[in-house]
């Protein structure tokens, strides 16, 4: 990109499209409010059906409204396409999207597996689009300080990772249906997946042991997972949606640690060494659905400058990461006995 297309770019604000009218949409669209106006628009929303997109529309002043997805692919005014749909309907949505030449941000997990993780990052290359899994929390200041802690050898060699995240969820259709992609690792034991591959640097673990109950409905309740990497360094996940844990996370290393307090999905704190420091996110504008879900503006933060780059990935949260995690979460089901309907096609 030539410097006076960029210089264009940067003056002009990124226009978002939103796919899907539902609660991860509200908040995602509540935290692009926290944003400068001039830098992030969102110009329509579109849901499955018209009275819902309509209804969204209302709440959040956007001014266009579809009732289905293709009206939005169509639409010549988006930048890019929020993808707020349950992760069943993440390929097909992707695809959908990616061929009419839309860049995406695609909420996590990226798919239901590997296979389809493939196809998506396959569809986005050949339609020179860019793509990231919305792995919000790498995008957290206190995550982004991680990141400069390790990189500075601030706990010396890391040998230990843990992180857990548990809630009561079984009220919730969508976490424990097999057709709606229920499940605890795929809906929030991906969390603990991705810290534990960031602070390894998106090493591949040399071995996984993972082991876990499932509810009647054939899919993952409790699990937990140990990984041997490298080197003799470790590291330990547990992740229920029958009840609540902790929800914190510690990186151990030969000269010190760094504890992430709950809740490690979303970090407004960091304790290193015992010193304790906060990053708070901003206060949303309208009551949000899920806890400090303004902090998604940061990954909607990172979305622009990538695009502005010219970039069709995030080199914070890769092409190569999202596949990564597709593999491991893969092995985990694998060894717990947790099969989609989407595994054997």
């Amino acid at each position: 990109m030539n410097s006076t297309c960029q210089y264009l770019l940067s003056n002009m604000a990124t226009r978002w499209g939103i796919c899907s009218a539902g609660k991860i949409s509200h908040d995602f669209t509540v935290a692009l409010k926290t944003l400068p106006p001039a830098e992030h628009q969102v110009v329509a929303v579109a849901a499955r059906k018209l009275e819902a997109a309509e209804e969204f529309a209302k709440k959040h002043s956007i001014p266009v409204a579809y009732g289905n997805y293709e009206e939005l692919a169509r639409d010549p005014n988006i930048d890019v396409v929020y993808i707020g749909v349950i992760h069943p309907y993440h390929l097909s949505t992707c695809l959908l999207f990616m061929n009419a030449k839309k860049n995406v941000l695609c909420e996590k997990p990226l798919a239901m597996n590997t296979k389809e993780v493939k196809e998506i990052l396959a569809s986005a290359k050949r339609n020179d689009v860019f793509l990231m899994e919305a792995v919000w929390t790498r995008f957290f200041p206190a995550s982004v300080e991680i990141r400069r802690l390790l990189a500075q050898g601030e706990v010396g060699e890391v040998k230990m990772v843990r992180s857990e995240f548990g809630a009561p969820l079984m009220h919730v259709q969508r976490a424990v249906q097999k057709e709606l992609g229920g499940g605890a690792i795929l809906d929030i034991g991906i969390y603990c997946l991705q810290f534990i591959s960031m602070v390894y640097n998106g090493e591949k673990p040399e071995c996984i042991q993972a082991t876990g109950v499932c509810m009647e409905t054939g899919v993952d309740e409790t699990v937990v997972v140990t990984l041997k990497f490298s080197k003799n360094r470790m590291a330990m996940l547990t992740c229920s949606s029958g009840v609540e844990l902790p929800n914190d996370a510690i990186i151990a290393g030969t000269n010190g640690n760094i504890r992430v307090p709950a809740h490690m999905w979303c970090p407004t704190a960091l304790v290193v060494n015992g010193k304790e420091t906060q990053y708070p996110v901003p206060e949303p504008y309208l009551p949000l659905n899920f806890l400090n879900s303004t902090g998604m503006r940061y990954e909607a933060e990172e979305v622009r400058q990538c695009l502005l780059k010219g970039l069709k990935e995030s080199a914070v949260m890769s092409h190569s990461d999202s596949l990564l995690l597709a593999e491991l979460e893969d092995e985990v089901r694998r060894q717990v006995g947790v099969v989609y309907s989407q595994d054997c096609q």
